[in-house]
């Protein structure tokens, strides 16, 4: 029995053997690997990816730089962090102590400045260099949409929702008052002209998004003086992709990307509807009136009828690689975006050419560039717009009378009964005082424009074989670009009082550019030599011609169809820009940095005694991360101090014979009569021959920094930029010139502001990312001086609303923002009410007059800021971007418009509808109540651009692809009355600068699109 018992134990013991073998097997598969991850200087890297290669396995180092991971034997472990080479390594029993090398194309990335480029640690100016982000972008027409809420600094505002609209874009604010405010743009090396052409926004359109590699924005003078004249409102320079031979072998790619949007009208005005409007009428008038019996008896949302869901399409396919030996890179692109105001499209076409070879073992480098585009518009007329919110609302948008019929293209219109019927040259003509029927204000007019673009340059970079350190650099450009606007206005449309009419205007312009410079560069010992000079030649010119005619209803008995009134007009213009220029950079053990540049311009604009300007930079940067005190802070990665000071010029002041007596000639268009019986006559321009540059000086300090090596890193500067000879408008005396307005240096102007900058990686794994920016900028403006009028209170009226006769709401002045609010102080009842035309007598003489106004608010922001956020999990991507905008004001014209409720009947016989924003007040239209501070109405806003969701997936030895959705423009959170919080700014010279009227709305817009790489 007890060896029977024994037997049986063994088995046992041998069967639980046999049972946990397998597991303890495995178990003795595992092993737990420590270490610490350091870099070049043994410091050790905090937040370092370790990860079990092929699995998801992994963690991220300690703040000693410390790690524990449990993996299989014989398993390789990935290290990786950002900023640094990754390192695959067996792993072992034995503690592992792994060096990361820094990535050195990282450390080398270079920044593009004017006239060459700089090692991205060694910029001493205030320079952002972004790279366009594929996955965190929306709905990208034009290049500008790139940069929208990116870069602090720079605000970028588009003009609204009209398919291929250009945007304002401003750099700390406007230096100027009447003279441009637009920033320097230069595409691979050539300035370009900011005057558009017609259907040709600005430089910026022409440009097909997917072709940009960088953007790089010079803010301050230190960086833009190289610019000299053309760069007082910064600098946003764009390089396009290029080619490459890999490994040097010579490859084809091919990529697609593309997409169909949907768009529809986000939120419209709140109005009365047809039963509201009757009702209001009934209690107004009265069931026996006039007005009460205007009534129809239809229910017609007229913003309903102006807009629709509009789709759009965008689609762009590039080649690029290498022809043997030589990188290329071919694209070609076509956008067709439909508006969602009925009749509005936008339809390009664009194609672009870069090739890059090398000669000589590389010694000399070419690069040769062309981008052509062409462009077809439609625009709408955008007066629909507020002619949508004052139709009568019981009225139906076609009337089947004969009337209508007959002479309004079968749409209704208010008719003016007292001209007759057999009226030879009239007819029947609609109210001319009356809102017009919006739906044919869209349909009868047929406004189209088309424009080309062709824009290319060639660079030649020379290292002398005999001395490698000097090199001679050369580009010539030119940009070629011509548009025609045709507008046909159909006779029986409101907008022409029955008589139609036909025009178009063409402009052609060319901008043909030289630079050339010479670089050497030199490094003896602790010390560093860059030192660059060149000259730069620049010719622009411009000419045009329009005919306009009304036209003569068929029905007319005496002239049908025929033209009365023909003008026609032609000019040219033209102007040239000379610089000499210089920049020396010098480095002191890689710690010290000085920068000092001058350019010294000549321009055509100006009389010869104030033709040339000189205009000087100096820059010290100290990279304070390398001295002793800081070098062993483990957390600190960067620090570096950035001083900065230069002048800048502006040339760019709309006309290039300001400084002489000039003439236009025109055909029966004339202030004078002097012409030789052709019927071409001359109208005399104003002059100014002591007009002179404006002069912008410019302070900077900034700091730059990283910590934890490098997964937060940004930047704070604080700037002081300050412009004298300001140039705007003046009144002079009769007789005294042509005109009695004339361009003129008037004063000063300031700008202050802070800009800070974040940038990090909250999650850096490796199935997860998560990619955080935020952005703002504080910026105040002021006037310093306006040497227009000896009186303390002297100011020049701008801003002009579509109330009252030659009404102004804004002025500039001493001591104020430029463009401020000038109103009236409204006084308001014990509930909050205002009472209508009942203003603060703030001077205490009893009397309400002009002396009362006081400057009130401004439409620039205190405070800009931008956010930008992405997530990445495996395949999936999700990324969103939000604005924000603090302290900007709005004069609401909208509303201070319809706020008379005592003509929604008028004696000319029409009735106007109201929203129902102005209907609690009541206000009966009486005096100046329009020019009260009530209607200048607090614009901040926090603003959704877009929200991104992504998938990217491989194609086996194909290639790869990424499916995305996004919305744009999906929310507005704001306290403003109107429409949309975010109007034009900063454009310096229109009378909608912060005044709500007319205006397109950005769409709500919902996209699907794909990206192929192979």
């Amino acid at each position: 029995m007890e060896k029977r018992e024994l037997f049986n134990w063994k088995r046992c013991i041998y069967l639980l053997l046999a049972a946990l073998l397998p597991a303890l097997g495995g178990y003795a598969q595992k092993m737990t690997v420590k270490g610490v991850v350091v870099d070049a200087t043994n410091e050790p890297i905090i937040g370092a990816n370790v990860v079990e290669k092929g699995t998801t396995n992994g963690i991220i180092t300690d703040l000693d730089g410390n790690f524990t991971l449990s993996v299989e034997r014989g398993a390789t472990l990935v290290f990786s962090f950002i900023g640094y080479q990754s390192q695959e390594l067996p792993a072992s029993a034995q503690p592992m102590r792994v060096m990361l090398k820094e990535d050195t194309e990282l450390l080398d990335e270079v920044v593009v400045i004017g006239y060459g480029s700089v090692k991205k640690d060694d910029a001493t100016g205030s320079v952002t260099a972004i790279k366009p982000d594929k996955m965190n972008r929306g709905l990208t027409t034009s290049a500008q949409d790139l940069m929208t809420g990116k870069i602090a600094g720079v605000n970028v505002v588009s003009s609204g929702g009209s398919p291929g609209g250009g945007s304002t874009i401003r750099i700390r604010g406007g230096s100027s008052l009447n003279a441009n405010n637009d920033p320097l743009i230069v595409i691979d090396g050539l300035a370009m002209d900011n005057d558009g052409v017609k259907g040709l926004s600005n430089p910026l359109a022409m440009v097909n998004p997917n072709d940009i590699e960088t953007f790089t924005v010079l803010k301050d003078a230190s960086a833009t003086a190289i610019y000299g004249s053309r760069a007082s409102n910064g600098v946003i320079i764009i390089t396009t992709k290029k080619g490459s031979i890999e490994g040097g072998k010579a490859r084809l790619r091919v990529a697609y990307d593309g997409n169909v949007s949907m768009s529809n009208v986000k939120n419209t005005l709140d109005m009365m509807d047809a039963d509201t409007y009757r009702a209001r009428i009934r209690s107004q008038y009265g069931e026996e009136s006039n007005a009460y019996k205007a009534l129809g008896t239809a229910n017609t949302d007229w913003q309903k009828e102006i807009y629709r869901t509009a789709l759009s399409t965008d689609h762009n396919v590039s080649v690029f690689g290498g022809l043997g030996t030589m990188p290329f890179r071919m694209s070609v692109g076509y956008t067709n975006q439909n508006g969602i105001l009925k009749t509005s499209s936008f339809n390009r076409y664009t194609a672009s050419l870069n090739l890059s070879p090398s000669f000589l073992g590389g010694m000399l480098k070419m690069n040769g560039n062309l981008k052509g585009m062409y462009a077809e518009s439609r625009f709408a007329d955008v007066g629909a717009v507020g002619a949508a919110t004052q139709m009568d609302p019981t009225h139906s948008v076609r009337d089947a009378g004969e009337t209508y019929q007959k002479y309004f293209g079968g749409f209704f219109q208010w008719t003016n009964d007292g001209k007759s019927l057999n009226d030879p040259t009239w007819l029947l003509t609609n109210n001319s005082l009356a809102p017009a029927n919006p739906v044919s204000l869209l349909e009868m007019k047929d406004d189209r424009a088309k424009s080309q673009s062709l824009v290319g340059n060639i660079e030649v970079d020379y290292k002398f074989h005999f001395l490698p350190d000097l090199r001679f650099h050369a580009n010539g450009g030119m940009d070629l670009s011509s548009g025609k606007q045709t507008t046909n206005v159909d006779p029986q449309s409101y907008s022409n009082n029955y008589y139609g009419s036909y025009g178009y205007e063409k402009i052609d312009k060319y901008n043909l550019s030289f630079n050339s410079y010479f670089q050497y560069m030199k490094s003896v010992g602790v010390h560093s030599f860059d030192a660059m000079v060149g000259y730069e030649w620049q010719h622009f010119h411009r000419k045009g011609h329009n005919r306009y005619a009304g036209i003569y209803p068929q029905t007319n008995a005496v002239n049908p169809g025929k033209e009365y009134s023909p003008s026609s007009k032609e000019w040219a213009s033209e102007n040239f820009l000379v610089s000499f220029f210089g920049r020396l950079n010098y480095t002191l053990a890689d710690k010290y940095l000085f920068t000092a540049t001058v350019r010294r311009d000549g321009s055509s604009r100006f009389h010869k005694d104030h033709r040339w300007g000189t205009f000087p930079s100096f820059a010290f940067g100290w990279k304070m991360k390398e001295e002793g005190f800081l070098k062993d802070v483990d957390a600190l990665s960067d620090m570096k101090l950035r001083l900065g000071y230069g002048v800048t010029g502006q040339q760019n002041i709309g006309s290039d014979y300001s400084y002489f007596a000039s003439y236009t000639a025109s055909k029966n268009y004339a202030y004078y009569p002097i012409g030789y019986g052709d019927g071409e006559s001359y109208r005399p321009d104003a002059y100014n021959k002591n007009l002179k540059w404006e002069r912008t000086t410019t302070y900077n300090a900034g700091l730059d920094y990283g910590f934890l090596n490098g997964r937060l890193t940004g930047s704070v500067d604080y700037y002081f930029r300050r412009t004298d000879d300001l140039i705007n408008y003046v009144y002079v005396s009769a007789g005294t010139n042509f005109k009695n307005q004339v361009n003129a240096n008037i004063g000063s102007l300031e700008n202050k502001g802070v800009e800070f900058t974040i940038n990090s990686k909250p999650i850096a794994q490796k199935d997860f990312s998560w990619d955080l920016g935020f952005n703002l900028t504080y910026n105040k403006s002021e006037i310093t001086e306006l040497t227009g009028g000896d009186r303390s209170d002297y100011y020049v009226a701008a801003g002009g609303v579509t109330i009252g006769t030659g009404g102004t709401v804004q002025a500039h002045a001493v001591g104020h923002p430029a463009y401020a609010f000038y109103v009236y102080q409204q006084v308001y009842d014990e509930k909050g009410k205002p009472i209508e035309n009942t203003f603060v007598d703030r001077n205490g003489d009893g009397v309400i007059n002009d002396a009362d106004k006081y400057f009130y608010k401004k439409p620039t922001a205190d405070v800009l800021m931008g956010v930008s956020s992405k997530f990445v999990y495996k395949a999936w991507d999700f990324s969103f971007t939000l604005r924000a905008s603090l302290n900007n004001y709005v004069y609401n014209n909208v509303e201070a418009y319809a706020s008379n409720m005592s003509t929604l009947y008028a004696p000319s016989g029409f009735l106007t509808n109201r929203p129902n924003m102005v209907v609690e007040n009541n206000w009966q239209g009486e005096g100046n109540y329009y020019m009260s501070d009530y209607f200048v109405q607090n614009a901040s806003f926090l603003k959704c651009d877009n929200i991104t969701l992504g998938y990217s997936f491989n194609l086996k030895k194909v290639g790869s692809g990424r499916v995305f959705a996004a919305v744009q423009n999906v929310f507005t959170v704001t306290k403003y009355k109107g429409l949309d919080p975010e109007l034009i700014t900063g454009s310096g010279t229109g009378t909608n600068y912060g005044i709500d009227r007319d205006f397109y709305p950005r769409p709500l817009t919902s996209l699907v699109g794909l990206t192929l790489n192979f």
